[in-house]
């Protein structure tokens, strides 16, 4: 079984009073499911993972993998292989004995077994006929490859992977991220992927954990995540552009900004005031592709000076200022209003998001996100 469960896990180095890198994270990880971790640079996504394999010691809280608690199991024993950024192949051996050596180290199988292994799996992996070469004279994509070949061949309940790709072109990125799909589907093993690029989780993901400053954000599909964000970090963290935030302040069914209104339907109004009260200060979340260029102005359309507009092949980038506010818009290609000219805004109020200013929570978010929140 390659379930793998956290509870309450804390990691506090230096000890009492030390840094607090992973705050009292809980966390189920089903058997065959592909889970990212995400996050900015010192969230505590590589730590946790570290914990996980047992490179890093935990300060307090229980990790299983199957039905073992593993705190005090040595890396080896625990049935997890890891596939690290910098790849730590060995340079003096060939790529057949950095797949093999930990095989050869660690089991009693036979010569003809771990051959299979190491065949099989460079098969799988495409380089096969690379066997024979140094890490010095493959390419870095062939290098990452026989990295996750090693991790393959002691077919273990639970990869893990710290930011394989990161080292990697963007063409071949995209290429591998396809090829490590495919490989966790045939292989149905566990894995628990760790990155910083959010398109990475948005595409490779059956769920992706969001963390900040030790704590998680958010625990949801690729859609629940982009959709239903729980509160302004995650809101913010995933998407690109950015979503667009505005300070509002709620008065009966009027949300006033410093430059617009936008009026509420009756239903909208009712499911935010079940949260909020007349006078309290919001953010009002759109994301950029969710706004629309329209001709005329009337009820819920903004005014907005253009400043640039930056072609990226299917799609055009507006960056607007609405008042002292920016805007970010994503428009198709065959959109292309004049810099420096007035256009007119509208977004539908199915597509806005509503934060608290003073905790971040997303008062518009499905009924479960919120109880998620509130648990």
């Amino acid at each position: 079984m390659g379930n793998v469960t956290i509870e309450d896990v804390t990691k506090i180095y230096g000890g009492e009073g030390g840094l607090l890198a992973v705050d009292e994270i809980s966390l189920e990880i089903h058997d065959g499911e592909f889970v990212t971790i995400v996050g900015p640079s010192g969230s505590g996504k590589s730590t946790l993972l570290r914990m996980i394999a047992g490179l890093e010691d935990i300060t307090d809280g229980t990790i299983r993998i199957g039905d073992r608690v593993v705190n005090n199991i040595q890396p080896q024993d625990r049935g997890v292989a890891m596939v690290f950024q910098n790849y730590a192949l060995y340079p003096h051996m060939t790529a057949r004995k950095n797949m093999s050596y930990g095989l050869k180290l660690t089991t009693d199988l036979s010569d003809d077994e771990i051959e299979k292994r190491v065949n099989d799996a460079a098969t799988m992996m495409g380089i096969e006929d690379q066997l024979d070469k140094k890490p010095g004279n493959l390419s870095g994509g062939q290098q990452q490859r026989v990295a996750t070949g090693r991790a393959i061949v002691r077919e273990p309940d639970v990869f893990l992977m710290d930011e394989p790709l990161s080292n990697l072109d963007a063409k071949l990125k995209m290429h591998m991220r396809t090829e490590i799909q495919r490989l966790q589907e045939e292989l149905q093993t566990t894995t628990i992927y760790v990155t910083h690029d959010q398109e990475e989780a948005m595409t490779m993901s059956d769920r992706i954990v969001v963390m900040n400053e030790g704590d998680v954000q958010q625990v949801g599909t690729p859609d629940e995540i982009y959709n239903e964000p729980t509160n302004l970090f995650v809101a913010d963290f995933v998407g690109s552009p950015a979503m667009n935030m505005f300070d509002v302040q709620i008065d009966g069914s009027t949300l006033t900004g410093s430059s617009f209104t936008y009026s509420l339907s009756d239903e909208r109004r009712k499911q935010v005031r079940e949260h909020v009260d007349d006078g309290d200060k919001l953010v009002l979340g759109i994301r950029p592709e969710d706004i629309k260029l329209v001709d005329s102005s009337g009820q819920n359309t903004v005014q907005a000076y253009l400043d640039i507009l930056e072609p990226v092949g299917s799609d055009n980038y507006l960056y607007l200022e609405i008042g002292d506010n920016e805007c970010r818009v994503r428009v198709a290609g065959n959109e292309k209003p004049t810099e420096g000219e007035t256009v007119s805004l509208k977004f539908d109020e199915d597509d806005i998001h509503l934060f608290r200013r003073d905790d971040g929570v997303n008062i518009l978010a499905a009924p479960e996100v919120l109880q998620k929140v509130s648990t």
